[in-house]
């Protein structure tokens, strides 16, 4: 996408400004179809920090992700640029990479398609 949807960005706005992880989003980027909750974007970055922290080879990388210096620079115009997406998974045919969900941060320029709400695989 050369110019981000603005119904998109506005969704990642609220996001944002009610601290909430409870909007679930379905997004393609390239292809890949990503799906999951939004979490504002401090509550993103402070869990990846956490797991970071956690582990004995990737420790030294938390702080990247714990200060305000490692985050996305909004536009002027104070616009998200990103979505950050937790408990979610990449789709590939009847799998969601990972099982337990992960997080992703997806740039809102490169998203092609969405839908409000989260999909899963069930073998009925």
């Amino acid at each position: 996408m050369t110019k981000p949807d603005a119904l998109l960005v506005n969704v990642a706005a609220t996001v944002e400004s009610e601290q909430s992880n409870q909007m679930s989003l379905t997004v393609v980027v390239n292809g890949a179809v990503i799906t999951g909750r939004l979490a504002p974007e401090a509550a993103w970055r402070e869990r990846v920090a956490e797991v970071l922290r956690d582990s004995e080879r990737l420790g030294r990388f938390a702080g990247v992700f714990a200060g305000p210096e490692g985050g996305s620079h909004p536009p002027s115009d104070g616009a998200p640029t990103h979505l950050h997406f937790h408990v979610a998974r990449i789709l590939q045919g009847t799998l969601g990479i990972p099982e337990t969900g992960g997080m992703y941060r997806v740039a809102i320029e490169d998203v092609s398609a969405w839908t409000v709400g989260d999909f899963s695989y069930t073998d009925d």
